[in-house]
């Protein structure tokens, strides 16, 4: 069971997210806040295993907000939710601390999954962002997927499915996408961190932003 503590500046809006969530099978809103402090006072009492972090609380940065979160509480994880798409943004909110981002014009079902996946222990990236990853990917010039592949030491599959890791597939989804096996896919994804020297997916999304791959 996920339990949820949820956040967001607006009233009406966070009684629509706390009831639609409420519905959400193996999920359990446990408190609800509409600024950094109350969100900050809750965390002891309501023992959340995620908390959706509304960026754009009112009252501290909510930005500043994430290291004290990790720090407090290192086993509750987070799910940054905000309305830009800059990639220096997006990747502060992971270098930060978030466990995952998702845009506030998600649509409900992406957010319930969204909320499983950071509980699962796995990074995630909404679908909107991935999907101009990949946009951005495809229009680029040979010469400047060339230039991007020869930085990082990738193969042009290998960049592929750094493309799909930063939409958000999973091993499974890249397989069928590219029509190779699961297995395959594992080892394409091992051997590009190995090449990259990253460790998890959230790493990967910094690199793909790092190479101006994540849409501005």
């Amino acid at each position: 069971m996920i339990r949820l503590l949820l956040s967001d500046g607006h009233a009406p809006t966070r009684e629509v997210l706390r009831l639609g969530l409420a519905a959400a099978p193996g999920l359990e809103v446990v408190g609800e806040a509409g600024d950094g402090d109350e969100l900050l006072a809750q965390l002891s009492t309501a023992s959340p295993s995620v908390v959706l972090l509304d960026l754009n609380l009112p009252g501290p940065d909510a930005m500043a907000l994430l290291p004290a979160l990790r720090g407090q509480y290192p086993q509750v994880r987070v799910l940054a939710r905000g309305e830009l798409t800059n990639e220096h943004y997006v990747t502060r909110a992971f270098d930060l601390g978030a466990h995952g981002y998702i845009l506030k014009s998600a649509v409900p079902t992406e957010l319930v999954h969204a909320l499983a996946t950071v509980a699962s222990g796995r990074s995630f990236l909404c679908s909107a962002i991935g999907l101009a990853l990949l946009g951005r990917l495809h229009a680029s010039t040979p010469a400047d997927g060339d230039a991007a592949r020869a930085a990082l030491g990738l193969s042009k599959r290998e960049m592929e499915v750094l493309g799909l890791v930063a939409a958000g597939l999973t091993n499974a989804e890249i397989a069928l996408k590219l029509f190779t096996s699961k297995r395959t896919v594992e080892t394409h994804r091992q051997n590009i961190m190995d090449k990259t020297q990253t460790r998890n997916t959230a790493a990967l999304i910094r690199l793909a932003a790092s190479q101006g791959l994540l849409p501005g």
